[in-house]
């Protein structure tokens, strides 16, 4: 059978295993180049903003890959889209791998993010597929792989050189190729539906914002405090443990926020992400940044968590898939975001400074919360 085949259908237990592991790859790729980024750097000479815009490549190659996987999706199933996902993805790892100049390591960065959207769009709607009427614990318990995604990419990340890194990855997806072929098709076919109304609705922009923050945050460290605990003499495999841990707590905190309502989870989120990058960014000692990149992961598997359900109880899964593009946009848009902001921040006001970034993000977060909270029954059923 063709990895690009759709199957037999599979075991329901066996179809979370396949997507649990494929969420795994697919994070592994944002935080891959934390750990690298400092020998980039010192390979090209180039400072903050600059490798801050690298970073950010990946999250522009995501925004481009998210409408061309609602396109795929309405076209073929959705699990083919997965798979074609991973193709470009494995195919930008390679591409940064063997590159010789910036140029090739922005287009590797960005080939990566067109493939990890495809991928998102495709495992997220996959999961609806597999198990109408639980779309939030399924898919909170899913996007949990993301925090151990977060952990084993910047390990992979750590293991030394440029080039290692990202043809081990790259490895990797083409592992994920194969056993996504175990997959097959759902028992039976969802009709999902681009409804613009959707948009309109209560909490949406509360959702959007919610994600953007979470994902806002993780960009903005993942682009700058390496710079930061490389000038303070971190190694390139201490780096890559200090973004395991992030990844850890991520994924932890990921399967207990599905437990509980998204509004007080997101709370939660805001105070230990923007506790968590200030402190990182003020310290200049271990033991300062471990329990830092602790509240970071936190924040992040919080954050993403609570926006999930945010989304989900504002719109309707039927009606879901414009929203959900807009919505998934709008958080890669931080992640593309938060490098750039970050960077420039550390430029030019010191890493100290970049505590603001999340402060200022959180601000239409809280304003939107406040105005829900202001109105009560907004919640869709």
């Amino acid at each position: 059978m063709s990895v690009l085949g759709r199957g037999a259908p599979a075991p329901a237990p066996r179809a979370f295993a396949v997507l649990w592991f494929l969420a795994l790859l697919d994070a592994a790729g944002y935080g891959l180049i934390a750990p690298v980024l400092p020998q980039v750097g010192d390979l090209t000479g180039a400072g903050p903003v600059t490798l801050g815009a690298l970073v950010a490549s990946f999250g522009v190659g995501v925004l481009a890959g998210f409408p061309l996987g609602a396109r795929a999706v309405a076209a073929s199933a959705p699990e083919r889209v997965l798979r074609l996902g991973l193709i470009v993805m494995a195919a930008g790892a390679f591409v940064f791998a063997f590159a010789s100049g910036l140029p090739v390591y922005f287009l590797g960065r960005f080939l990566m993010g067109l493939g990890s959207g495809a991928v998102w769009v495709g495992m997220v709607f996959t999961a609806m597929e597999w198990w109408p009427g639980q779309e939030y614990p399924k898919l909170a318990r899913i996007f949990g792989a993301y925090g151990v995604g977060g952990l084993i990419g910047p390990a992979i990340g750590g293991v030394g050189g440029i080039r290692l890194p990202r043809v081990i990855y790259g490895g990797a997806v083409a592992v994920g190729l194969v056993v996504s072929s175990r997959l097959g098709s759902p028992p039976a076919r969802r009709a999902f539906s681009a409804d613009r109304s959707a948009l309109r609705r209560p909490g949406f922009a509360l959702a959007c914002v919610a994600i953007l923050f979470a994902i806002l945050g993780l960009g903005a460290a993942d682009a700058v405090l390496p710079l930061h605990f490389d000038e303070q003499g971190l190694t390139q495999g201490a780096i890559g443990l200090m973004f395991v841990m992030v990844g850890v707590l991520d994924s932890g905190s990921t399967f207990v926020a599905s437990r509980f309502s998204p509004g007080p989870v997101m709370a939660v989120a805001i105070v230990a992400m923007t506790a968590g990058i200030a402190l990182a960014g003020v310290s200049t000692s271990v033991a300062l940044w471990l329990p830092a990149m602790g509240l970071l992961g936190i924040g992040v598997g919080a954050g993403s968590t609570a926006s999930t359900g945010l989304l989900l109880e504002a719109v309707p899964a039927e009606r879901i898939v414009t929203a959900f593009i807009v919505w998934s946009q709008l958080g890669i848009l931080g992640y593309l975001i938060g490098p750039l902001l970050g960077g420039a921040v550390a430029e030019t006001a010191g890493f100290s400074a970049v505590g603001l970034v999340p402060m200022l993000a959180a601000i239409p977060v809280l304003w939107l919360a406040r105005r829900r909270a202001e109105r009560p029954g907004t919640v869709a059923h």
